[in-house]
């Protein structure tokens, strides 16, 4: 009776609206994220040491965001729980089901590391470049982590021709290449960001031995 129920018309609509809503919250998830990853890469082009962050838009930016991987969460357990009542166990050999649920747990336990780690550390320096070394690379690699992390699952969310096609491996294959890359590239940029803030002290006359500490490694 339930499976009849859940192939039925009703069925198919129920799990499109739940699907839908997925799809909400994975989009105001990706779009926060881009949007605050894209002020960070300007501020550090600007080479601004002193420029600070806004607490409140963090704080707001925080709380959606974890609200939105809340929301990910019980919409995909809802999803998974109506395909499998269809399909049955072998509805989780899937590979790309396997790919996109590890990738999620992932964002999850990074989730925590910004949230309890990094955004407070943030938050008192005022500033990426003003965190001390480990800090700022913890920064920099939850941060390329969570950007690709983002938007390589909604990839696998939409991309249903991938779906038993390619094994796990395969499926994954980019993904470390793409975290590695997008992380090596904003340490080349916050190299780049304190070459460029210490030139601009060296013209205004402002540069003195306490700042080799800030622009140290």
């Amino acid at each position: 009776m339930e499976l009849s129920i859940l192939t039925s018309p009703v069925g198919e609509y129920l799990r499109l609206g739940v699907v839908y809503f997925h799809l909400i919250a994975c989009c105001v998830a990706i779009g926060l994220v881009l949007t605050s990853d894209i002020a960070m890469v300007k501020q550090l082009l600007k080479g601004d040491v002193s420029g600070h962050h806004d607490d409140a838009h963090m704080d707001s930016l925080q709380k959606t965001v974890s609200l939105a991987l809340v929301a990910l969460w019980i919409t995909g357990i809802a999803v998974i729980g109506i395909d499998y009542a269809g399909k049955g166990m072998e509805y989780f050999l899937n590979p790309k089901l396997q790919a996109k649920i590890g990738i999620v747990v992932l964002l999850t336990v990074n989730g925590f590391v910004l949230h309890r780690g990094v955004l407070p550390a943030l938050k008192k320096a005022g500033s990426l470049l003003k965190l001390s070394f480990s800090l700022r690379m913890l920064a920099l690699f939850s941060g390329a982590f969570s950007g690709v992390s983002w938007f390589y699952a909604a990839m696998l969310g939409v991309g249903r021709p991938l779906a038993w096609k390619y094994s796990l491996v395969e499926l994954l294959a980019a993904y470390p290449v793409l975290i590695v890359g997008g992380f090596g590239m904003m340490v080349l940029l916050t190299v780049w960001a304190k070459n460029k803030d210490a030139e601009k002290r060296l013209e205004q006359g402002t540069w003195t031995p306490g700042n080799a500490a800030l622009a140290g490694w």
